[in-house]
């Protein structure tokens, strides 16, 4: 398993297919709002990120699904997370990447999306 899957699991109580969800949601959402670079460097840190992101992709939001922050949060409690769930899955999710790609890099991730700062 994952190690942020296992965190998930572990410190947010979700279960490993919900777990593995939100991250790709997560993943997803980086990669269409933040900085192209960090974030391909945050998702190529991870074991099977690139997987969770493109099954996240393929799931899609459905067709009238928003985006940004609020569609990312719309689409994990949509797979089965509480809105705290969502917010633990969120911190724990930047404080893995600060220990795999440094806080510069995350900081970068961070400040180029608006409202994010909020969750984290």
């Amino acid at each position: 398993m994952n190690e942020l899957v296992a965190r998930f699991v572990s410190n947010v109580g979700i279960d490993q297919p919900t777990a593995e969800k939100a991250l790709g949601i997560i993943l997803d959402f980086l990669q269409k709002e933040g900085p192209a670079d960090k974030v391909q460097a945050l998702i190529d840190s991870l074991p099977d990120g690139a997987a969770l992101l493109q099954a996240a992709q393929e799931s899609g939001g459905g067709m009238f699904s928003m985006g940004g922050l609020m569609g990312a949060g719309s689409r994990m409690m949509a797979a089965g997370l509480t809105m705290g769930q969502v917010q633990s899955v969120t911190k724990e999710t930047i404080a893995f990447a600060r220990e795999k790609v440094g806080e510069d890099t995350i900081g970068e991730i961070v400040g180029s999306i608006p409202g994010l700062s909020q969750f984290v």
